[in-house]
């Protein structure tokens, strides 16, 4: 198949689907979101400060608080939780801690044994804990199918089969008429399924572990902003003070996770940036309509191409469709203003309907953006500083639902000095490559995305461009 897949713009049927949609994320769009926590003021100290109530600052601190329940612990988000990624994604939790097998074979070849074996015990573990906190996520183990949309996309997963069974993988390839039983499209010419995934509510799974936090002890505070880190003043030697708008917090570790958010410690503010991530939500599909797309599976969807589109059915049987395409903002501009983008709303529902022209008349009832922590690696990294008090963990490039509980394992294990089989890995022991400062930066990222889109038309093949960013190690991606 050659040409264009992908609609370049929306037809009125599209903006009829999303026209009237509610401008806010759906997940936290309901009844069940817990009332506002209060602000921290004045002075507080604690043995462990989290800051961020994303996932990652969530399982740190409900995991810190297993491992010693002695340890006094205090989280502070600057907005509230969830508030940001882990509000606003799409519910894939992954087994995979590289942002799939293929960048991982790239870039930790001698170790996906082992990061495979961890992901996979990763995945087993949330589910096995959110079962023991009693912890309703809506959580359904249906695996993953990667859909082909050309031949050559199928090409690259029956790639991606050889390489994962050889490494012990159950992956399997499906042909066109294999893949159509499973998810019934005009456009899918194959797939990949991968066993190895749960689809879960993010936002219930978030709340449910700030709730889960509070009944072991630990101390969560919101809108609360910490302005700076800076070492303890003379006789405080092992502690860390954190400033924030209305107090101040006084800790013997820290660890950071803010996502997105500009970098509390100075010399990582050149390793992510925020890309912008759009997605919408269909009112509830009908009896009919859910026969008619044969996906009796409920796997969680993808297509494989470079710029791809993620999409799974919500418990009751709302279609969330997000993806395509990753706009960055000069400066690393990350204001709320970019949250709403009609053209991007309607663009996915042309796709959506390209995929799915069954359903034609189809309504969204909420359409939102939101940034990913972008990093070149496409993969969590972690940062320690102030002699060790201080450990960061970033860069999950959208695919850190799964990841951020190992990501939260291993800053315990790395802020407590401990030497665990995580922390002598190379993947926890070493850094992405640093985006370049601005304008290059800008420039660099506006090229990689238009060469990116240049390769889709190209049937895949990446050019000069990306050929360099692919031998230095410096990438781009969603």
């Amino acid at each position: 198949m050659t040409g264009r897949t992908w609609a370049d713009s929306p037809t009125p049927r599209a903006v009829d689907v999303v026209a009237q949609a509610a401008a806010r994320p759906y997940w936290l769009d309901r009844d069940l979101r817990p009332a506002p926590r209060p602000r921290l003021v004045g002075d507080v100290t604690a043995d462990l400060l989290v800051i961020g109530g994303g996932f990652t600052g969530l399982w740190t601190a409900v995991q810190a608080a297993e491992r010693n329940p002695d340890r006094s612990v205090v989280l502070v988000e600057r907005d509230r939780i969830a508030e940001h990624a882990s509000g606003r994604n799409g519910g894939f939790c992954a087994a995979s801690l590289t942002h799939g097998l293929g960048n991982g074979i790239e870039r930790f070849a001698e170790e996906m044994p082992t990061l495979l074996r961890m992901g996979r015990d990763t995945l087993d573990a949330i589910e096995s804990t959110l079962g023991r906190l009693g912890i309703d996520a809506d959580l359904e183990r249906t695996g993953e199918l990667d859909l082909a949309v050309t031949g050559w996309q199928y090409d690259g997963l029956a790639e991606t089969a050889a390489a994962g069974q050889a490494l012990g993988e159950k992956l399997v390839l499906l042909d066109a008429a294999a893949a159509r039983a499973r998810v019934d499209s005009p456009m899918v010419r194959g797939a990949l399924y991968d066993p190895d995934v749960m689809i879960i509510d993010p936002a219930k799974l978030a709340f449910g572990l700030a709730a889960a936090a509070e009944r072991s002890g630990v101390r969560i505070f919101e809108g609360t902003e910490v302005l700076g880190l800076a070492d303890g003043r003379p006789g405080e030697s092992e502690f860390i003070r954190a400033r924030t708008g209305y107090g101040e917090v006084l800790a013997r570790r820290a660890v950071v996770a803010t996502s997105a958010s500009r970098a509390l410690v100075r010399s990582l503010r050149l390793y992510t940036v925020p890309v912008w991530d759009y997605a919408l939500m269909t009112e509830p599909l009908s009896g009919v309509q859910l026969t008619s797309l044969g996906w009796s599976g409920r796997e969680g969807l993808a297509d494989s191409g470079p710029r791809f589109h993620y999409f799974r059915l919500t418990a009751d049987d709302r279609l969330l469709f997000g993806g395509w395409d990753t706009p960055y903002h000069f400066g690393s501009d990350d204001s709320t203003r970019h949250e709403y983008r009609p053209d991007e709303f309607a663009l996915l529902a042309e796709h959506l309907l390209q995929l799915f022209p069954q359903l034609e008349g189809i309504r969204a009832t909420h359409t939102w953006g939101g940034v990913i922590d972008t990093c070149s690696r496409f993969c969590a990294f972690w940062d320690t500083s102030h002699a060790g008090r201080v450990v960061t963990a970033v860069g999950f490039t959208g695919l850190g639902v799964g990841a951020s509980h190992f990501a939260a394992a291993t800053a315990l294990d790395l802020v407590d000095g401990l030497s665990t089989e995580r922390t002598a890995l190379k993947m926890v022991r070493s850094k992405p490559l640093p985006f370049p400062p601005e304008p290059a930066r800008w420039l660099g990222i506006t090229l990689t995305r238009s060469q990116i889109a240049r390769s889709e038309r190209r049937q895949g093949r990446r050019g000069a461009w990306l050929g360099l960013m692919d031998r230095i190690g410096l990438g781009f991606d969603s």
